[in-house]
């Protein structure tokens, strides 16, 4: 699915659930709220969507779908850089997008939203697997360069990379949005990058 799939009503409705759910919590995005916050009757919202899991269905699937155009753009240009350098630009652009669209954090680290929807937890796994797969593919090829030890293995680094990106994010949203996320990410993912060097 590509992103030009959605109409602009559609990205307009999963724009709003995005920020209620930002500004209100989960449990205040109802088909009736969201209908509110357009201004759009109830009837109207469902001629774009089925119900509320498929905003969020959709929301994730836009995101993932960008998320992916932006790391395989960051990786055609891949040239002679070193892994590290990669993987800097990847997070860098992940802390950037999420600065731009902060509501998308609460979607993402809801995990209220999905414990008990098997549809939406495997929207969230796919997209922690894309994550997932392009990191440790970077951390593996770090490996055999030479440039990372061998201490840990790649599954392992890539937990622990991921986690400390997911802990950086968490605290700036705790903040109010308030903290320099991309700096703090930068400074994190700097330190790891010399902790796990040889």
């Amino acid at each position: 699915m590509e992103n030009n799939d959605y109409t602009e009503r559609q990205i307009e409705i999963m724009e709003a659930a995005a920020l209620r759910i930002d500004k209100f919590g989960i449990q205040e995005l109802t088909i009736k709220n969201l209908s509110a916050d357009l201004k759009l009757s109830e009837a109207a919202l469902y001629r774009h969507f089925k119900g509320k899991t498929e905003i969020l269905l959709g929301l994730l699937t836009y995101f993932i779908v960008e998320m992916n155009v932006r790391i395989a753009t960051i990786l055609e240009g891949e040239g002679e850089k070193e892994s590290s350098e990669i993987l800097r630009e990847i997070f860098t652009s992940q802390l950037n997008t999420f600065v731009e669209n902060p509501s998308i954090v609460s979607v993402i680290f809801s995990e209220g939203i999905f414990t008990f929807n098997k549809r939406l937890s495997d929207k969230v796994n796919s997209m922690m697997a894309l994550m997932n797969n392009n990191i440790n593919s970077l951390v593996t090829r770090g490996q055999e360069e030479g440039v990372y030890g061998k201490l840990l293995g790649a599954d392992s680094i890539t937990t622990i990379v991921m986690g400390s990106m997911k802990m950086v994010v968490l605290k700036w949203k705790l903040s109010g949005n308030k903290s320099d996320l991309v700096k703090d990410g930068k400074k994190i993912l700097n330190g790891l990058i010399k902790m796990l060097s040889k």
